[in-house]
């Protein structure tokens, strides 16, 4: 007696194979989501660091280059976001031991160093930062620094 086809079982996925596939790409999209989301935020504080070392570098290309230097405090803005501190002071280099022996004498100079500590500060996205830059400066002490002292 011949045997009867049997119904063959339909090829595909079932239901459930369906939904945990779709709810793994959800799950994987969302993740990837996250990883764009942070690069972008990532992006643009890098962009606005930039921008502040920009700003830094033009002011501190540009300080007591028509005018005289004097130690102190000024402040001030670049823009509506972005505002500054400078502080300068005189700066000596950290003294050395001598060597033994006679040492010659360096002559006299008219010219004195003055350390120029720039601190750029900007608020974005609810959060204040700030970035510190550093540098030296030979110059002529100003006129009346001996007065009253």
């Amino acid at each position: 007696m011949p045997h009867a086809p049997r119904a063959s079982r339909a090829q595909g996925f079932s239901l459930l194979e369906v939904v945990a596939a779709v709810l793994l790409l959800a799950v994987t999209f969302a993740s990837l989501m996250r990883v764009a989301g942070s690069s972008l935020n990532l992006t643009a504080r890098s962009a606005e660091r930039s921008e502040a070392a920009m700003w830094a570098r033009s002011l501190l290309d540009s300080a007591f280059v028509l005018e005289p230097i004097r130690p102190g405090r000024s402040s001030g803005r670049f823009d509506d976001r972005y505002r500054w501190q400078l502080d300068v002071q005189s700066w000596q280099p950290p003294l050395v031991a001598p060597a033994p022996g006679p040492q010659p004498q360096a002559p006299a100079s008219p010219l004195k160093l003055y350390r120029l500590d720039l601190t750029v500060l900007w608020r974005s996205a609810g959060h204040d930062y700030s970035a510190r830059f550093s540098t030296l400066r030979l110059a002529v002490p100003p006129v009346n620094a001996g007065i009253g002292s």
